[in-house]
């Protein structure tokens, strides 16, 4: 139980619906982007949907841009888990409120936003606005149904001091995504430079035929890879272990195994992922061609039906080199998606026929070098991120409860990342 007494919404804040943007003046380029629930986490937060941003080019009414710092939460469960979720908005004049979401306000001198964020994305608020929606198919909520939630607020100071102890975690989880991203540039930075603009270590030296070094030359994936194929035909069992990848798991060029689900069929030693195999959606619409390099030890991992392993043959090839250079390919394989080839798959002989460019086996492995480096701090981040996820996901509903005290800490907001960064 709180210690602190229940109450309601009702009088304590304001949910104002968005605007029906006319589906004629949506377009894939703008400077307005119009939010739907997609944009939110199941968990809550602000989530940028890549590839599939909606943007708006007719009149727009002055009200409905929302503003950094707004509060908005969704009406509509577009997605399985999304109905109630709330989201802080990241930035000004961006962002469209459409009639799918609802804007927050309240008194700030009875209601920290920071903590009605978090007080919005627990499991006992989220639940009640889940069993007080309407619709069978589609679940809604409307403002009046939000209103009826009950909850328990303390003071607005002891309110801060708990938003500060949660947002401290959110800040820590955002440094180390800004640093993967970091390392993820300076990844790509190192294949362009030695690979495209061939300023490879030693390359003053070198011979050049034709624009590329003379020793280099070309290859089919078939001669260089000692696996090119499709994963398994999993029968899921939530009590089995077994992970199994899917076409979601592949996005954004990493591997997100909280969208994989586990199985009990029997899966072969080959079909069973390895460190710097590459990963290619090679079925469906809206995912087909993304690749994902494997960047971390596996142990009883597969892929099911719809991605291609493609796994290097080692005594001829560095395994992350080609792996690397798989994943460089990704805008071709979209592009047999959704250009004039009009591809609805990637079978196996159109990916075995691709030829790729074989350096020198000695650039290869200083190559190698340089990108487990980065792969295994990547990792490290990766693992720091769900312990810290972890660690607030304990804390959030005692927290909120007021079961775990914050009275008498005296807690500041943390720095940003700035005094890192500039070092």
């Amino acid at each position: 139980m709180s210690i602190w007494p229940e109450t309601t919404f009702l009088g304590k804040i304001h949910i104002k619906h968005g605007f029906a943007f006319k589906g004629d003046y949506f377009t894939q380029v703008g400077k307005y982007m119009v939010l739907t629930p997609g944009n939110f986490y199941e968990q809550g937060g602000f989530r940028v949907r890549e590839g599939k941003e909606k943007y708006y080019v007719g009149e727009i009414p002055e009200q409905y841009i929302l503003k950094q710092g707004d509060l908005i939460v969704a009406m509509t469960e577009q997605g399985e888990g999304l109905l109630g979720s709330a989201a802080i908005v990241p930035e000004s004049d961006t962002y469209l409120h459409n009639q799918r979401l609802g804007l927050i306000t309240a008194d700030k001198t009875e209601l920290d936003k920071r903590f009605l964020y978090y007080l919005f994305n627990t499991n006992i608020v989220r639940q009640q606005i889940r069993n007080s929606s309407s619709g069978t198919k589609v679940r809604h909520t409307s403002p009046e149904r939000i209103y009826k939630t009950k909850v328990t607020l303390p003071k607005v100071d002891i309110q801060q001091k708990i938003a500060d102890v949660l947002f401290a975690y959110d800040d820590l989880i955002e440094n180390n995504k800004r640093r993967i991203a970091l390392l993820e540039k300076m990844a790509e930075e190192i294949y362009r430079e030695w690979f495209v603009r061939f300023r490879f270590p030693g390359y003053q030296a070198a011979e050049f035929e034709k624009g590329i070094p003379k020793n280099w030359g070309y290859e089919k994936l078939d001669d260089l890879c000692s696996t090119i194929k499709r994963g398994i035909s999993p029968k899921y069992d939530e009590e089995s272990e077994m992970l199994v990848i899917n076409q979601k798991c592949i996005r954004n060029g990493q591997i997100d195994l909280s969208e994989a689900r586990t199985h009990e069929t029997k899966t072969p030693n080959e079909k069973y992922i390895r460190f710097a195999d590459a990963l290619i959606n090679s079925t469906g619409v809206g995912t087909l061609g993304r690749v994902s390099v494997v960047e971390f030890e596996s142990v009883k991992v597969t892929v099911d039906s719809h991605v291609t392993i493609c796994r290097a043959d080692p005594k001829v090839i560095n395994p992350q080199y080609l792996s690397v250079t798989v994943s460089q390919l990704q805008h071709y394989f979209e592009f047999m998606a959704s250009g004039s080839t009009g591809q609805v798959e990637l079978n196996r002989s159109l990916i075995a026929g691709i030829k790729v460019r074989v350096p020198d086996r000695d650039i290869q492995d200083k190559f190698s070098e340089f990108i487990t480096d980065i792969w295994k701090q990547k990792q490290n981040l990766f693992r720091a991120n769900e312990n810290l996820k972890r660690t607030k996901e304990m804390l959030l509903p005692r927290l909120i409860s007021g079961k775990l005290s914050v009275a008498d800490l005296d807690i500041q907001v943390p720095p940003s990342m700035s005094d890192d960064e500039a070092a």
